[in-house]
C-alpha cells in the first residue's frame, strides 16, 4: 500500500503523518507480537489474554485510542488499524476488536450518557482488561433479524426490563463484562418492534451456553448467551423509553420508525469488516508473492511463470480495489453521507469475497505446502471464510445493494 496518491487540487489519498505513524505502530505490534503467537492460539482455541493485556499496556486496546480514530476527520483511521491487526492474524485480531461491535451499538442506539457510562466498562484498564459482546443472532434468526424471539418485557412497578431468550454466535459471549442484547419488545411489529439493552457486569440470569469450536478465527471466543429472567434497570434500554415509545407509536401507525436496532449497528460496522478482510487477504498475497520469488521449479522462480504472475497481479488488484471501497464507505460514514447505493454493503461484500478468493489462490500457489499447517496461508484461508458470513452474509449484502440500485423491493 502506498502512502500517497494525489490527483488534482483538493483531493488526496495521503494518510497524513499521524495516520502513517499509527499504522506503522500497529503493524509493528502485529508483526512482533501477534504473528509469532498466531498458530499457538489457533490450536488452543482460547482468548489470547496475554496479547490483549500487552495491547492494553501500550494503548492499542483502549477506548481512548479507538475513540480518537473514530473521530479522525478522513474516517479511515479505524480501517487502517484494523487492516494491520488482521494482517497479523484474523483470530487474534477479532479478539482485539470484538468489543467494538458492542461499543458501536451503544454509540448508534444509545444516549450520550449511556455512551459515557457503558463503553469505558467494555475496555477496562491496562491492569484490568475488560470485554464487550454484541448479541443479536439467534438459533432461528441470523440474517432474518425480524425473527428474533428474545423478549424484553417492561415492569412498570420496578422500572426494570425482564429479558428471556437465547443468543448465538456471540463474539465474547458469556465471557464479556458488558453484553448488548437485541430483543423484541413488540413481536407484532417484527424488526420495528425491537430494541437494544445493556446487560451490566454480574447481572443474574445471564450465562454462557455452548462455546463453538470453529473452522477459523479460533483465537476469538464465540458462544451462546442464555438470558433467563434477566432484570436490568430502565436506564439500560439504549436510547431510553421515551424514544422507544415514540418509535413504536410511529411503527404502529405505519410511519417510518427510524430503523431497527441491530441494523443500525451493522450499517456502521460494515466498512470495518471489509478492512478485516483486506488485512487477511493482504497477508496471504504478500506471503504467496514472496514464496513465488523464492520457490524454484525447473531451474527458475515460479514467479517467472505467467500463470503465477498473472494470479498475483489479480490478487494485488482486487485487494487494492477492496481497500478503496472500504475507505470510501468509511469516509462517507464519518462525514454523515447517506449510503444511497449501499456503499457500506458494497465494501463489505467485495472485500470479503476478495479475501476468500485471494487466500484460496495463495494456498494453490504454495501447492502441497499451502495445504499444511506448517504454512500460515492454510490458516488465513480458514479465517477468511467468516467474512462472507458474519455481520450480514454475502447474499444479504447483494440483496441490500440490489434494492438500493433498482429502487425495487428485491426479495
Amino acid at each position: 500500500m502506498t502512502d500517497s496518491a494525489e490527483t488534482g487540487p483538493g483531493f488526496s489519498l495521503d494518510l497524513g503523518e499521524d495516520l502513517r505513524e499509527i499504522r506503522d505502530w500497529t503493524h509493528a505490534f502485529a508483526r512482533d507480537v501477534i504473528r509469532p503467537a498466531a498458530a499457538e492460539w489457533d490450536e488452543r482455541e482460547e482468548t489470547p489474554w496475554p496479547i490483549l493485556q500487552e495491547a492494553a499496556k501500550i494503548g492499542l486496546y483502549s477506548l481512548d485510542m479507538w475513540a480518537q480514530q473514530w473521530l479522525e476527520p478522513s474516517g479511515v483511521g479505524v480501517p487502517v488499524i484494523i487492516e494491520e491487526l488482521y494482517w497479523g492474524d484474523p483470530g487474534i485480531g477479532l479478539a482485539l476488536t470484538g468489543t467494538l461491535l458492542a461499543a458501536v451499538s451503544v454509540a448508534s442506539n444509545g444516549t450520550q450518557e449511556q455512551l459515557f457510562e457503558w463503553v469505558p466498562q467494555m475496555f477496562g484498564t491496562p491492569d484490568d482488561v475488560k470485554l464487550g459482546a454484541f448479541c443479536s443472532s439467534e438459533p432461528d434468526a441470523g440474517s432474518d433479524v425480524a425473527a428474533i424471539r428474545t423478549r424484553a418485557v417492561y415492569d412498570e412497578a420496578t422500572d426494570e426490563w425482564v429479558l428471556n431468550g437465547t443468543k448465538t454466535w456471540a463474539t465474547n459471549g458469556g465471557i464479556a463484562d458488558v453484553h448488548v442484547v437485541v430483543a423484541s419488545v413488540d413481536p407484532e411489529l417484527g424488526s420495528r418492534g425491537q430494541a437494544s439493552f445493556v446487560i451490566p457486569p454480574g447481572t443474574p440470569g445471564l450465562s454462557q451456553g455452548q462455546k463453538f469450536s470453529k473452522h477459523g478465527i479460533r483465537a476469538s471466543h464465540t458462544a451462546e448467551v442464555v438470558l433467563d429472567g434477566v432484570r436490568v434497570p430502565g436506564r439500560c434500554l439504549l436510547g431510553g423509553k421515551e424514544r422507544l415509545d415514540e418509535r413504536l407509536a410511529r411503527a404502529r401507525e405505519g410511519r417510518r420508525s427510524g430503523g431497527q436496532a441491530a441494523m443500525r449497528t451493522f450499517e456502521k460496522s460494515r466498512p470495518s469488516v471489509g478492512a478485516m478482510a483486506v488485512g487477511c487477504a493482504r497477508a496471504a498475497f504478500e506471503y504467496a508473492r514472496d514464496y513465488a520469488g523464492q520457490r524454484h521449479q525447473f531451474g527458475r522462480p515460479i514467479g517467472e511463470n505467467q500463470a503465477v504472475a498473472f494470479t498475483l497481479a489479480d490478487m494485488a488488484t482486487r485487494i487494492d480495489a477492496a481497500r478503496l471501497l472500504v475507505w470510501r464507505a468509511a469516509w462517507m460514514a464519518r462525514n454523515d453521507k447517506e449510503f444511497a447505493q449501499a456503499e457500506g454493503s458494497m465494501s463489505k461484500l467485495f472485500a470479503s469475497e476478495t479475501a476468500t478468493w485471494v487466500t484460496q489462490q495463495a494456498v494453490r500457489l504454495l501447492g502441497g505446502n499451502g495445504y499444511t499447517r506448517e504454512y500460515p496461508v492454510e490458516r488465513w484461508h480458514r479465517d477468511a471464510t467468516i467474512f462472507t458470513i458474519f455481520e450480514g452474509a454475502s447474499e444479504i449484502q447483494r440483496l441490500i445493494i440490489g434494492r438500493a440500485v433498482t429502487g425495487l423491493p428485491v426479495r
